[in-house]
């Protein structure tokens, strides 16, 4: 499975979930990442104020940050490279880079190549 790493803005915990003033872009992406986790997905958050050296580490990160500053946070990366930038992914996107099914998708039709549309036949 695809590994996936998150490195956030400066949060007050490693979350961003917590005091009084809570924004719920990090309430709904904390539960996506917990959901994830649930499906035995490996992913990984980095809080630029708390792990400034994850930053400091990753070419890809560090590259992002000298051209467009923090504003450019969070990033996302997935196998080591940029897969989304300057918002968090949603629980979409994490399935869809993952490989695994959001609990709201549903099953890809498969057409039968012995049905009337498989093998190149006509349903007119």
């Amino acid at each position: 499975m695809k590994k996936v790493q998150v490195f956030d803005p400066a949060l007050c915990c490693s979350s961003g979930v917590c005091g009084t003033d809570v924004d719920q872009k990090l309430v709904d992406f904390s539960a996506d990442v917990d959901w994830v986790k649930q499906q035995g997905a490996q992913i990984e958050r980095f809080n630029l104020a708390q792990q400034p050296i994850a930053f400091a580490e990753n070419a890809a990160v560090k590259g992002l940050l000298e051209r467009s500053g923090e504003s450019v946070l969070p990033i996302t990366l997935v196998d080591g490279e940029v897969a989304l930038a300057g918002r968090y992914p949603s629980r979409d996107d994490l399935a869809r880079w993952l490989g695994v099914m959001a609990p709201d998708a549903e099953p890809a039709a498969v057409v039968s190549s012995n049905a009337c549309c498989g093998g190149g036949k006509c349903c007119g």
